[in-house]
């Protein structure tokens, strides 16, 4: 993906583009399943978001608002060709630095088993069904809390739908939280299915047809 409006992150950038993950996501419904003990997931979700940060800048593109960093918004462009060596080592130290953490930050294994169990809900392994290469998956898109409700999360929205207009794609994403759909239901996104395994957590798989 290409903007010329939004601000493309740099490799400086990644430790505030953290924190920002971090706070956005305190009380997201994946995280509270997923990591149930509230002093695990504090000392925990900031180094899943250092691993998502440096897995995402080596195999996705990241933008901001601006170099201000108040939001932010990942996307995986499935039409762009890619090393595959190159992606996949780059999968794998992320993994297995992911489950260094959760092994370290607990134990108990309890968190590390939950993270197997809930696989589909975290590698968004249900766009497979679509059988869509020309598409384009929003991973992340955040904004900070004090920022909301000034339109930055449309900014960003409306320039992937630009993008993916004017290349011919459909969007996907999946949300964790009910509250999220009426936000992407106003950009014409629609349901695909809804997720739900081994958890009482369900994952709203959305679509955004080429229009």
């Amino acid at each position: 993906m290409e903007s010329d409006k939004l601000y493309r992150v740099k490799k400086e950038d990644l430790p505030k583009l953290e924190e920002l993950l971090n706070i956005c996501f305190a009380h997201d419904p994946l995280y509270e399943t997923l990591i149930p003990d509230p002093d695990v997931r504090k000392r925990l979700m900031p180094e899943l978001f250092h691993c998502d940060m440096d897995e995402f800048y080596e195999t996705c593109e990241i933008f901001a608002d601006s170099e201000e960093l108040n939001s932010v918004l990942v996307v995986s462009d499935e039409t762009e060709s890619y090393n595959l060596f190159h992606f996949l080592l780059t999968e794998a130290k992320a993994t297995l630095q992911n489950d260094l953490y959760l092994i370290k930050e607990d134990p108990s294994f309890h968190t590390f088993y939950n993270f197997i169990k809930g696989g589909d809900y975290l590698n968004s392994s249900w766009t497979q069904q679509l059988h869509q290469t020309k598409r384009l998956h929003i991973i992340y898109l955040a904004v900070h809390p004090r920022m909301q409700h000034h339109g930055m999360a449309a900014m960003l929205m409306n320039e992937a739908i630009r993008y993916a207009q004017e290349h011919g794609m459909m969007i996907s994403l999946e949300t964790h939280n009910e509250k999220n759909l009426e936000f992407y239901k106003k950009f014409q996104f629609k349901e695909y299915g809804i997720l739900k395994k081994n958890f009482n957590l369900k994952q709203y798989c959305l679509i955004r047809e080429y229009q």
